[in-house]
């Protein structure tokens, strides 16, 4: 099987299909990602304008390009927790309006998360549990 196979089952086996997210040949070569609060929950994020949720699943073609911009007013930091090695500098967002871009130059599955624990501010109120924001990106 090979390597683009193998991200292939995965997307699927993730539900890609179903989320609208995009398939492998029109897959975007830049996407973003936007972090907000919100009430229920405490965070949310959206990708290219779309829904905003804790847990977001997207598809990119190899070489593309995501930026993520915290428009949220706690701050984020965010942490690749599998797939390939990735660079990512200022991984901190750490005030409204600061943002990164990560490049993808290796297929395969990319797993993300922000880090718990840091996003707690006096004053702000919401509902439910907090929640910590997780991100799949499938790179073929």
């Amino acid at each position: 099987m090979t390597l683009k196979h193998t991200a292939l089952l995965a997307a699927l086996a993730l539900g890609l299909a179903t989320t609208g997210a995009a398939t492998a040949a029109t897959a975007p070569s830049h996407a973003s990602i936007v972090i907000r609060h919100q009430t229920h929950g405490c965070h949310a994020w959206s990708f290219n304008g779309g829904p905003f949720k804790a847990s977001q699943s997207i598809t990119l073609r190899r070489g593309a390009s995501l930026t993520l911009t915290n428009t949220d007013v706690m701050p984020h930091t965010l942490l690749l927790t599998s797939g390939p090695k990735l660079q990512i500098t200022h991984a901190r967002l750490g005030h409204m309006g600061a943002s990164l871009t990560l490049s993808f130059t290796r297929p395969g599955v990319y797993r993300f998360t922000t880090k718990p624990g840091e996003d707690y501010m006096a004053g702000v109120k919401t509902t439910g549990a907090d929640n910590v924001l997780r991100l799949t990106v499938v790179v073929s």
